[in-house]
């Protein structure tokens, strides 16, 4: 289930028509978006192509490449008016080859260019989330390294400090509207413990709305260059753990966000930097005890 509402999104993106004779291309640039790992060998000969006609062209007439320009731009329209916020989960590849009617090649090819464009940005085995538009000489958040654990651990240190204190203006400054938007984020996470990759996206949206409730553009905009990749799941595997240890797991960290939720919601500014200090510090701990004991496990397996 995703985070926001797909069967709307989904039916509001009537097929696409071509617009014009003049292909529109995307920004290239070194955050090029990375294939999803279900990579087919015909995707791969000719990404966004349909399989061709024996008058050369796809489907309808219409040449390959164009159809991925037009998704794009159907797409890319969604994300900068605010039908898909950032921090939401996009529609899976098959659902928009079914709404759009075109290939899987297609639909690689379109979130390529977005994910250029710094739209939106794919996690292998957790899906393609929406990325708020892209400021120039923004803020790097590099892909994990062959040392992903190190990576996050020097993250979530970093991240205490700076979201500790963005909860304490949060708790002064957050509006009526953010604190239902954080309200919303951890039921949204608490439905979906038990399902693989489903707490991202509402994670996400919960600390993205506390930099938001501070009133500071540079809060928002760091955590919106941060992206999804911010939140340990997306970059140390959990796939170890059963059903039972990943829900217990994950309830313990939305009790956390909950503990920060109270202290915001009653603006008490210190308990509010407390509890985001003990929630980050916390997440760097269970992470370093994880990679230990899915090391012992893998080692006696």
């Amino acid at each position: 289930m995703l985070s926001y509402n797909t069967s709307k999104l989904l039916a509001d993106s009537a097929p696409i028509t071509r617009k014009s004779q003049t292909a529109r291309t995307g920004p290239t640039g070194p955050h090029y978006h990375q294939s999803m790992s279900d990579h087919s060998p015909t995707a791969d000969a000719m990404p966004g192509t349909e399989p061709a006609t024996p008058s050369g062209l796809s489907r309808a007439g219409r040449v390959g490449k164009g159809l991925a320009l037009e998704l794009v731009d159907s797409l890319r329209l969604q994300l900068r008016g605010g039908d898909i916020k950032p921090g939401d989960k996009l529609p899976t590849e098959m659902e928009i080859m079914q709404t759009f009617k075109v290939s899987r090649g297609v639909v690689r090819e379109a979130l390529s260019r977005l994910g250029a464009e710094g739209l939106v940005q794919t996690l292998h085995g957790v899906g393609t989330f929406a990325l708020d538009a892209p400021e120039e000489n923004r803020f790097q958040f590099d892909t994990p390294s062959a040392d992903a654990l190190t990576d996050m651990l020097d993250v979530l240190e970093l991240r205490a400090s700076l979201e500790s204190d963005a909860a304490g203006l949060a708790a002064v400054r957050r509006t009526d509207s953010l604190l239902r938007e954080m309200r919303s984020a951890l039921d949204d996470f608490e439905k979906h413990v038990t399902t693989v990759g489903e707490t991202v996206a509402p994670d996400f949206r919960f600390h993205l709305a506390v930099a938001q409730a501070t009133g500071n553009r540079y809060y928002t905009s760091l955590m919106n260059q941060f992206g999804v990749a911010v939140i340990p799941r997306t970059r140390v595997s959990s796939a170890w753990l059963d059903v039972e240890q990943r829900a217990q797991h994950l309830h313990k960290v939305n009790q956390e966000h909950q503990d920060i939720y109270d202290a915001i919601e009653r603006r008490d500014a210190e308990a509010a930097r407390a509890a985001m200090r003990l929630h980050l510090v916390n997440s760097r701990e269970r992470q370093r005890l994880a990679h230990a004991m899915a090391g012992r496990n893998r080692s006696t397996g």
